[in-house]
């Protein structure tokens, strides 16, 4: 949900990179204010160093689209190899931590990701936080539908249906957060649901963006999470934040297209079928993709009827409060069509 575009300058003068950060989603729909940091030359260098060796150099520094508060970079060395570096100066940010983890579990499971390299919180002797991974060629979702025949873009969807089937298939006896730390567990589905969207389901209806019968609509929702949501199925493994830009795909040796990595993970052990209305909300998927996923889980009617809408209202309220008020219209159609279920 977090995707950025950003530019950046290198004073060889002064060897400090001042790197100018505005949030954008990759479709123009929504914007953040625009907010600068500064990160110097030679702690980019210094990380190299102690990823790469101390005969590493590094020539040339980036930016790729990533947070909206941290800064994404890709470093390239002299020698040609490339990393990508999220970093987050002057914070203690353990967030890093966390998506480490999740990309280890992935990739232990057959999943592309990015491997980790190096990952740091910071302190008070070096006050930087950060992620440096692995480089993956590819272009995104959006521009490989433009760069690929239909047929092939199809073929993508089929492997993104086998990605997801491979997280889901995954277990537990809870509901949680996957963190690097011992995370909060849940019995049941709503209350784990509740918990991740309560701040900022309370900071939406503070701030008044909403009108007030909208507002007493969510609520009336919110309060009947048990029913709305209720299901048989288990706790599952998901990715959280799946669309366009944080999956790349490219053409193989003989010009066939698949997924090459999944980014950006916020895995939690959830209600598999969040993560299928999150795909279909931004219509990240395909019937191509709707019809390979279900020759394994079938959704049920009560997914199309009740449950997606909800789950689609919800994101599109964490939209909302990420992104502003390019959102609202979608939140108050999201709201009048949630509305009918109570």
């Amino acid at each position: 949900m977090r995707g950025v575009r950003a530019s950046c300058r290198i004073s060889r003068q002064n060897r400090r990179m001042r790197v100018a950060i505005e949030g954008r989603r990759a479709d123009n729909r929504a914007s953040m204010a625009p907010h600068e940091v500064e990160v110097s030359w030679q702690s980019l260098r210094q990380i190299v160093r102690d990823w790469a060796g101390t005969a590493a150099e590094l020539e040339e520094v980036a930016p790729l689209a990533g947070g909206c508060i941290n800064t994404t970079l890709c470093l390239r060395m002299r020698d040609g190899q490339k990393a990508v570096l999220k970093i987050t100066p002057h914070r203690v940010d353990l967030t890093y931590g966390d998506e480490a983890h999740q990309l280890q579990v992935l990739a232990d499971m057959g999943v592309p990701v990015p491997r980790v390299f190096a990952c740091k919180a910071g302190d008070l002797d070096s006050p930087f936080s950060y992620l440096l991974m692995e480089f993956v060629d590819g272009v995104n979702l959006s521009a490989a539908r433009t760069a690929c025949p239909a047929e092939e873009f199809d073929r993508i969807q089929g492997h993104l249906a086998e990605l997801v089937l491979l997280m889901h298939d995954r277990r537990s006896p809870h509901y949680m957060r996957l963190t690097a730390s011992e995370p909060k567990r849940y019995e049941q589905w709503p209350a784990c649901y509740h918990d991740i969207f309560e701040s900022i389901w309370t900071e939406v209806d503070k701030s008044g963006v909403l009108p007030v019968k909208a507002r007493k609509r969510v609520a009336k929702v919110y309060d009947r999470i048990d029913r709305l949501l209720a299901h048989d199925d288990c706790p599952r493994l998901v990715h959280w934040d799946l669309w366009a830009t944080n999956i790349l795909a490219r053409p193989d040796a003989e010009g066939h297209w698949g997924v090459a990595a999944l980014l950006d993970p916020h895995c939690k052990y959830a209600h598999a079928e969040t993560e299928i209305a999150y795909l279909e909300l931004f219509h990240t998927v395909t019937p191509a993709f709707l019809r390979a996923y279900q020759r394994q889980h079938k959704l049920p009617p009560e997914y199309h009827r009740i449950r997606k809408p909800v789950y689609q209202l919800f994101s599109l309220i964490n939209h909302l409060h990420l992104f502003g008020t390019d959102y609202l219209k979608s939140v108050l159609a999201a709201i009048e069509k949630v509305g009918e279920l109570v």
